[in-house]
């Protein structure tokens, strides 16, 4: 079981990427995605959540508006489009797998993928 996270890169403020976390192993869209971010100084933190259940989303208030999560079951791979970047959004991200609905408790999840790097900075 396999989680693959990629997508990261330079990119000026006001940019976008969009990460990449692709499945192996497993059936993604039976479990709950959620991508986490680690900026310097500060605990890992969620960023944005889709359930396996319902395909229901969530945003941290910091990504709400310009960030989006969607799912694609055919290629058993999630995204992370994240427009109108800031340095602020400048962190490893990490995508994380578990059962059940979303949670932004770290210790619930049972798989991670390796951090692909955000940098935004002109």
């Amino acid at each position: 079981v396999q989680l693959q996270a990629s997508g990261g890169g330079l990119v000026q403020p006001g940019g976008s990427l969009r990460l990449s976390c692709a499945a192996s192993g497993f059936t993604l869209d039976h479990y709950t995605i959620h991508w986490f971010r680690q900026r310097p100084g500060k605990e890992r933190e969620g960023v944005s959540c889709i359930s396996g259940l319902s395909g229901s989303t969530y945003y941290a208030d910091s990504v709400k508006g310009r960030f989006t999560i969607s799912r694609d079951n055919n290629k058993n791979t999630v995204y992370l489009r994240m427009n109108s970047l800031n340095p602020d959004d400048t962190a490893p991200y990490y995508c994380a797998a578990k059962e059940g609905s979303c949670s932004s408790d770290v210790n619930e999840y049972n798989y991670w993928g390796q951090g692909t790097l955000v940098t935004v900075s002109s």
